[in-house]
């Protein structure tokens, strides 16, 4: 492999996951994407409450996720052999945190709807 390029990358992730797995992956990340961007427009700012609780399902998202790699490729915390296995893992991780985050504010703002100022 000479370059890194996207077709290469999608052929890793599918020798990864299996075709079927990543692809679902993609097009749920794509659908809380869409519903994520909706619900800033709809709301037209972000409520500070609810990106709390977002941030705080950070960590769980990032746990989450190392696990989830590490069982769809038959690792385990013994299989790390280099700077760049750590590397990989905390992308990971911080990819499941940051998924995590936006599935938890947006499913908050799309089951309790915008957030109205009493005051």
């Amino acid at each position: 492999m000479e370059e890194l390029t996207l077709e290469t990358l999608i052929a890793v992730w599918e020798e990864m996951f299996g075709r079927g797995l990543f692809w679902a992956m993609v097009v749920v990340a794509v659908l809380i994407t869409v519903a994520y961007v909706y619900v800033l427009i709809r709301d037209r700012s972000m409520s500070m409450r609810k990106f709390l609780l977002a941030q705080l399902s950070m960590p769980v998202g990032a746990v989450v996720a190392v696990l989830f790699v590490w069982k769809m490729t038959d690792s385990g915390f013994a299989d790390i052999g280099g700077p760049i296995d750590v590397v990989v893992l905390l992308g990971v991780a911080v990819a499941g945190a940051i998924g995590i985050a936006i599935l938890v504010y947006t499913v908050q703002a799309l089951i309790k709807g915008p957030e109205t100022s009493d005051s």
